[in-house]
């Protein structure tokens, strides 16, 4: 029964199954951009601010700081991702770091969930980008983060991520408005 309701809930859409040690957002996009360029992208401050957010602070090692600013000139712990950290760190191949929640959801922003992007070059000079973000807990709030990250990360994140390598960075005065890139993007 389990797994038929997984299975239907992939089937209609549904932003989280049943059991929150299940979950699991995943996607997998091509980037137009050589390997080395995208792993720049995800672990300089210089990349960050190109497609992520207006402001970061990356300490690239392992137990560094991986901290993406939405609103760097916010109060503290309104900032955006502050405190998080580099759990793994394998170039140019593999980035995992601690992630929490929004402010707005202040029990489950005070836990951590992790988020692993694996990048693989291609022969046609782009990157394949794996993406996954776990360590879901369970109740009304981590179900409300789980669809608010569902969305922030296939239809904001990795759209500019994208974009970025076509069009160029970001504008963070007009970001722009895009159409989700990450169609493999599934719940488990």
């Amino acid at each position: 029964m389990r797994k038929t309701m997984t299975v239907m809930a992939l089937l209609v859409g549904a932003a989280a199954p049943a059991r929150a040690g299940d979950r699991a957002l995943r996607a997998e996009v091509t980037v137009p951009a050589p390997l080395e360029d995208v792993w720049r992208a995800w672990t300089t401050e210089a990349g960050v601010k190109t497609f992520f957010a207006p402001g970061a602070r990356i300490e690239p090692r392992v137990d560094g700081l991986y901290e993406i600013l939405f609103n760097p000139e916010g109060e503290a712990g309104r900032r955006g991702a502050e405190g998080m950290r580099i759990l793994a760190f394998e170039p140019p191949r593999r980035l995992a770091f601690t992630w929490n929640a929004p402010p707005d959801l202040p029990d489950v922003r005070a836990q951590r969930t992790m988020v692993v992007v694996t990048l693989e070059p291609q022969e046609d000079g782009h990157t394949r980008l794996r993406f996954a973000h776990i360590g879901w807990g369970e109740g009304g709030d981590w179900d409300r983060a789980y669809a608010y990250f569902d969305r922030a990360w296939r239809a904001v994140v990795l759209p500019r991520l994208v974009h970025r390598f076509k069009g160029g960075p970001v504008d963070w005065s007009r970001p722009p408005t895009l159409e989700p890139v990450a169609a493999s993007l599934r719940t488990e």
